[in-house]
């Protein structure tokens, strides 16, 4: 259920009297320069969507509000988790967290009240989830994560970066390094790769404490950089990582679904979707993320997303967004240098390439392509169009086996085996955060 405007923004302005520690000096009735809703100033909505949309969305006064404060607002369980830093270390906060996850509340002696509120609001389950459906979602899901996610991960990473707002909590915490841009992509395809596995969401799955550590990584970000880097300005960039920039990537399944249909002139999901998007939504909802950014149907799954892309500042540094882009682009990625992993790691790069313009940019942004340093050229394509000869009859074989009885069973294992595999390419996830490799801001290196 949707809360009142007067509701969400006291629960906004509240963090300050909750979590001091962490949020005493931030202004949270001052607007950020990231938030924008005059059509005077440039977002970042596409061009040709904006020319559609955005002019709309800025005259629902409600909804831009909702969407300002939604820039305000961290997580409040896990920040206050990650503010005991000063009292406990950093090792036995992840320490407890894990056992918590691992063996239950009870198993952590005097644990914390913050660790209990924080597993205790991940372990309440909201009515509006449908765990058969989630099931079912992690099922079909399972497909695209053994057979495109591999290829595609690269793009997806990449998209982080297309605004230095969003873009610089990473550039902050040390990614432009080549060891560090993999982990943090590997870390991401593991967390959403694992969330797909049998029971891996379930309360003791391996998916339900990937999504507490991924929660408090980003907490602690957040307490790091406004703690400890001087020049971070809240008037400017608001809180580091706040949950509405988790959205875009979280809910990217049930963004492509809900598009899918509207174009195909549906409002309304198949089962099969809307197991998609349900699976997407309980992820979102275990990462902290409130109800009302996770809408059900397809017209309010785009209408979020147009919205946050409608006010979010369009802001472009080559120092942030640029480097974070080309580290991610030139990054080696698999494990060993055989020839068949270098042709991998070009075909990969290259598939990438073609799909983050194709999903992120349009036909009509070639100049912000150029401008990021991800515009395809005649080898990129040719090279994608080998990668999607290998992808898409893999993909739809087992599209189709999925729903043939037995059949369906024999494919699963398969695709789990497949999925296992490819976790340990990943390689263990820490889902943690090291403040003594944050870089500084550009204006604290130039200071």
């Amino acid at each position: 259920m949707t809360q009142s405007l007067d509701a969400l923004w006291e629960k906004v302005r509240a963090q300050r009297t909750l979590i001091p520690s962490l949020y005493g000096d931030i202004d949270f009735d001052a607007t950020p320069e990231r938030f924008t809703d005059s059509m005077d100033v440039r977002s970042t909505l596409p061009a040709h969507f904006a020319r559609k949309y955005r002019k709309k969305i800025l005259a629902d006064h409600e909804k831009v509000e909702r969407a300002r404060a939604y820039t305000l607002l961290g997580d409040t369980v896990a920040d206050a988790y990650a503010a005991l830093m000063p009292a406990y270390s950093f090792r036995d906060l992840i320490g407890m967290l894990k056992k918590a996850c691992d063996e239950g509340l009870d198993a952590v002696p005097d644990a914390p009240q913050e660790l209990v509120d924080f597993i205790t609001a991940m372990e309440t389950t909201p009515d509006w989830v449908d765990m058969e459906l989630v099931r079912e979602g992690a099922r079909l899901s399972r497909n695209q994560m053994a057979n495109l996610a591999p290829y595609v991960i690269r793009g997806a990473f990449v998209a982080t970066f297309m605004n230095k707002y969003s873009g610089l909590p990473m550039a902050i915490t040390g990614t432009l390094a080549n060891d560090s841009v993999n982990r943090r992509i590997n870390e991401t395809a593991s967390f959403f790769t694992t969330a797909t596995l049998p029971g891996a969401l379930e309360r003791f799955g391996p998916g339900f404490k990937a999504a507490a550590m991924v929660r408090l990584m980003h907490s602690m970000v957040r307490f790091n950089i406004l703690k400890r880097v001087k020049k971070w300005d809240p008037a400017i960039y608001g809180i580091p990582i706040p949950q509405v920039d988790q959205m875009p990537a979280g809910t990217m399944p049930a963004y492509l679904a809900a598009f899918k249909a509207m174009r195909k002139g549906r409002k309304h999901f198949t089962r099969n979707e809307r197991a998609i998007v349900e699976l997407s939504r309980y992820q979102c909802f275990l990462l902290g993320l409130p109800e009302e950014l996770l809408p059900a149907e397809a017209p309010d799954i785009i209408d979020t997303m147009l919205t946050y892309s409608g006010t979010l500042r369009e802001g472009y540094d080559d120092d942030t967004c640029g480097e974070l882009t080309r580290a991610t682009m030139s990054v080696y990625r698999p494990k060993d240098n055989k020839l068949t992993s270098k042709v991998h790691n070009l075909v990969e790069r290259s598939v990438s390439k073609v799909f983050f313009n194709q999903a992120f940019l349009g036909k009509n942004d070639k100049s912000k392509a150029k401008e990021m340093g991800v515009e395809p050229h005649l080898l990129d394509y040719a090279l994608s169009s080998i990668g999607t000869l290998f992808i898409m009859p893999r993909l739809i074989a087992y599209r189709t086996l999925q729903d043939i009885p037995v059949a369906n069973k024999i494919a699963d294992k398969i695709l789990v085996r497949r999925i296992n595999e490819l976790l340990v390419d990943y390689g263990h996830a820490e889902y943690t955060t090291d403040a003594s490799q944050y870089a500084p801001t550009t204006r604290e290196s130039t200071a």
